[in-house]
């Protein structure tokens, strides 16, 4: 199938309408979950899109970076039915590319456990280097 990928800002509905066909939408807390996400697709540095040729969103990366020395993904996912297709591998590629490229830029991200193999094919190692502060009680839901 194909698709193309744009540097575009979602809406806070359409990303949760793509979670919806994704199993990203497992990793965010309950509590103000539609405020919350309104803020992430604001203000995320880099924020590219996947659609297919209907213009359907079939895949997500967002990332920080500082454009000199690091890019955090923060999130990345494809459509259940476009798993496969490279989608993933291609958004992460050009997120790293617009982040400043591999030669000057360390990418970071905090994985899945069933997305593991998948960043493991790319390249990545787990690293046990990364310190955490972390005081949210969060309520995971499924976003349906």
């Amino acid at each position: 199938m194909e698709y193309r990928i744009f540097e575009e800002r979602l809406t806070a509905s359409e990303y949760i309408d793509f979670l919806k066909r994704t199993d990203l939408g497992s990793q965010y807390p309950k509590e103000r979950f539609e405020e919350r996400i309104e803020k992430l697709v604001a203000n995320v540095s880099i924020s590219l899109v996947a659609r297919n040729a209907k213009g359907t969103v079939v895949g997500v990366l967002f990332g920080l970076t500082d454009y000199a020395y690091w890019l955090y993904v923060t999130d990345l996912g494809v459509d259940r039915e476009y798993e496969g297709q490279g989608i993933g591998s291609q958004l992460m590629k050009t997120a790293h590319e617009k982040a400043g490229g591999e030669k000057d830029i360390a990418v970071y991200l905090i994985a899945n456990e069933n997305a593991i193999p998948f960043y493991e094919k790319l390249g990545m190692k787990k690293a046990d280097d990364v310190m955490q502060y972390n005081k949210i009680d969060w309520t995971y839901f499924e976003v349906k």
